[in-house]
């Protein structure tokens, strides 16, 4: 079975024994850098299947909540829909504002509060979720795409499986890119998946923390309940092929 080594607690963290810190982890050159391998043609096979799925109208509007630098806005405008990404990195939007256009635009914005505007979908994708320090703000971003969908959009949420995660943890590993060499600790503490990054840059040395709540399915259920919001489908990776707990990658959440 393959092993589980990448996950990212999407757009905000907690920093941690850090000796040269100018900003947090997601606005650093060194993130991206780190994470610069993803593979971009199964992002786009998700977002082609995913549009497919939900059927969405032909130039219909949609919000791309925690979009980082903007990968998956930039392919589904690409595909013909009107697409606002959102991120409260103001250094990804900066990046991302490069490819705006009359359907394309970016927006510094917190995910907890509704962005204040209909979409026939809010997509919030590749573990954007469960980062929050304070964890009703879990609550209220459900609360938020739940209030920025029109009455025939659908909320999307992309999240890992805790399940196959934890069961295929690699507790430690070296990534080398570019040169440079991150350590990476993995660790599971208080209902939290951990992963501890250090490296040296010019003689000082950085450490990062990103922490991601371990949500399961269940979890999930309780909080759109409490959102009243309804989980209309639930699929276990990119193919979107059913989810199964033991052997899934991803959790797929379809609600509105």
């Amino acid at each position: 079975m393959q092993k589980y080594s990448i996950f990212t607690a999407h757009k905000r963290s907690m920093t941690k024994d850090t000796t040269q810190w100018f900003a947090s982890w997601f606005d650093t050159p060194y993130y991206h850098q780190l994470y610069k391998d993803r593979d971009h043609t199964e992002a786009q096979a998700f977002m082609d299947n995913l549009t497919n799925y939900l059927n969405l109208p032909e130039h219909g509007k949609i919000l791309d909540l925690a979009c980082g630098k903007g990968r998956h806005s930039i392919y589904l405008n690409s595909l013909g829909y009107d697409v606002t990404g959102a991120d409260l990195s103001e250094n990804s939007i900066a990046y991302a504002k490069q490819f705006e256009n009359e359907t394309l635009h970016f927006k510094v914005h917190d995910m907890c509060q509704p962005y204040g505007e209909q979409f026939d979908a809010v997509f919030n994708l590749f573990t954007s979720f469960g980062y929050f320090p304070d964890e009703e703000d879990n609550l209220k971003t459900i609360k938020a795409i739940k209030s920025d969908l029109n009455d025939y959009g659908f909320g999307v949420i992309d999240f890992m499986n805790v399940n196959y995660v934890i069961e295929n943890l690699v507790p430690e590993d070296v990534k080398v890119v570019d040169g440079l060499a991150f350590h990476q600790k993995r660790s599971v503490q208080d209902g939290y998946i951990i992963k501890d990054i250090s490296f040296e840059v010019d003689k000082k040395t950085y450490h990062f923390q990103e922490r991601v709540k371990a949500f399961t399915l269940t979890d999930f259920e309780k909080l759109f309940e409490e959102a009243n919001c309804f989980l209309l489908d639930v699929f276990g990776d990119y193919k979107l092929r059913k989810f199964d707990k033991s052997f899934s990658e991803r959790l797929v959440l379809i609600f509105k």
